[in-house]
């Protein structure tokens, strides 16, 4: 099948290798170099630097949109786009023009998580599961009509990262065989009831401030779910704390301790009272410093029982 891949970060990378091996990939889309790093060098997207290494056109428009871009698509004459993770909206005039439609491979079992972080949020709320949907693509945010799905199980330690990489695997499988069904004419179409969708809104480096009035269940789940970005984090003494793996203790809070107090902080164990339950913190990285295993960091620096960890007015 004549395809083209619309895709840029490394979710959509393993997607893009499954399309490889199987279909003919006749060209790649993906969003414009940017700057990184101190240096702001240029940077191609994970997307352009695998094309590239399989020799396949690469088209970085700033707006699908553009009529220019549209007849582009139009001569390449794809029988389908895959699209996952790309990062613009697609109009109509993309939309209707293969022969088997724009399909869309998505973190999330859909209706629920439509949006742009389905992977942490999911994370963040507690599911038990999520997985790959494959959809149609239509106008709307994530709301087409959908052809098939993958549950993905998500373990009592999962982070953001490890839930990535095992629903970024997930997608290509999937995806092989959703388009054997439409070449086939077996693709089953399901519509999403909306009522049972919510948004997983982007990412913020504010979202990751920890309010210790939450249960010591919720900081736990923000705490991996925000793990690797933007990290979960509170302040001590005016300097940020970054917390990169915690466990909640089952044991009631002392009744005259409040919120982000500490209990405890020695070699023998790292804790904080939440607004219900306690906190023991396994690892973490102090302003200026490595991210390391709690009890190391407190060998070399003191934190004092009694105080309170987050913004001080």
């Amino acid at each position: 099948m004549r395809v083209v891949f619309m895709g840029t970060p490394d979710f959509a990378v393993p997607t893009l290798e499954a399309l490889i091996e199987k279909h003919e990939v006749v060209g790649v889309v993906t969003q414009p170099d940017k700057r990184k790093g101190r240096g702001k060098a240029m940077a191609f997207s994970p997307v352009k630097e695998k094309a590239l290494e399989h020799e396949i056109p690469v088209y970085q428009p700033v707006k699908v949109r553009e009529e220019a871009f549209v007849q582009i698509l139009r001569e390449l004459d794809p029988e389908v786009i895959v699209v996952a993770a790309f990062g613009q909206i697609l109009p109509e005039s993309i939309l209707n023009m293969p022969k088997y439609g724009c399909i869309n491979v998505h973190a999330s079992l859909l209706p629920k998580y439509r949006g742009a972080a389905p992977i942490q949020w999911s994370i963040i709320d507690g599911e038990k599961e999520t997985g790959v949907t494959i959809m149609y693509m239509e106008k709307g945010l994530d709301t087409g009509d959908m052809i098939d799905k993958v549950v993905v199980p998500i373990d009592a330690k999962e982070t953001g990262e490890s839930l990535h990489d095992k629903l970024a695997a997930a997608g290509g499988p999937l995806l092989l065989e959703v388009l054997e069904k439409l070449e086939a004419g077996t693709a089953v179409r399901t519509r999403q009831n909306d009522e049972e969708s919510c948004y997983a809104k982007m990412l913020t480096k504010t979202l990751g401030d920890i309010n210790w009035t939450m249960s010591a269940t919720a900081i736990e789940r923000l705490i991996r779910g925000l793990n690797p970005w933007p990290s979960a984090y509170t302040f001590y003494n005016g300097k940020t704390l970054k917390i990169w793996d915690a466990d909640v203790l089952e044991e009631a809070v002392p009744t005259d301790a409040v919120p982000g107090q500490v209990l405890q902080a020695d070699k023998h164990g790292f804790t904080v009272a939440a607004g219900e339950g306690i906190l023991k913190i396994n690892e973490l990285q102090l302003e200026g410093k490595k991210r390391m295993a709690a009890d190391a960091l407190l060998r070399g620096f003191t934190i004092t029982p009694g105080e309170i960890l987050g913004h001080q007015e």
